[in-house]
């Protein structure tokens, strides 16, 4: 009997059904990362932080700082279907606070905060699937459901 293949996208289907668990933990860790970055980067440097948001015209910066770092951190420690919405929440907050890049001049900070804005607008699509499919087996979702 000649040997006979799948169609490549039999091969895909069946790849991403078997791993679905482990490439969704994957996933969740990926979109983790940002988070831990960031809370990292505004504890390194907590003074440009609140500087930023001072520059923002935001009230008590201090304390705008502090809250970010401690839901980024949050956020990133528990990326499941429950936390998915508060990273929708905070992400569209976020880009509409922060990265509103059509209000700087023409150049690399425009750049720069449009390409903020693209990356929050494909977390805010990441989270929505998280939300969808719940944590997958290795996340507190299914520990809980159990």
């Amino acid at each position: 009997m000649p040997f006979r293949s799948l169609p490549p996208t039999s091969r895909i289907n069946e790849f991403a059904t078997s791993n679905a668990d482990l490439l969704i933990l994957i996933g969740r860790i990926l979109l983790a990362w940002v988070f831990v970055g960031s809370a990292y980067g505004a504890l390194t440097n907590f003074n440009g932080s609140v500087s930023y948001f001072r520059s923002l015209n935001l009230p008590v910066p201090q304390l705008f700082t502090m809250t970010t770092v401690m839901l980024e951190i949050l956020i990133s420690t528990g990326l499941t279907r429950y936390c998915a919405i508060l990273v929708l929440l905070f992400v569209f907050a976020a880009t509409a606070i922060a990265h509103r890049y059509w209000e700087y001049p023409a150049g690399p900070q425009q750049i720069g905060q449009y390409n903020n804005f693209l990356k929050n607008i494909s977390i805010l699509g990441g989270a929505l699937l998280i939300l969808v499919t719940g944590g997958g087996r290795f996340s507190v979702d299914r520990r809980l459901a159990d």
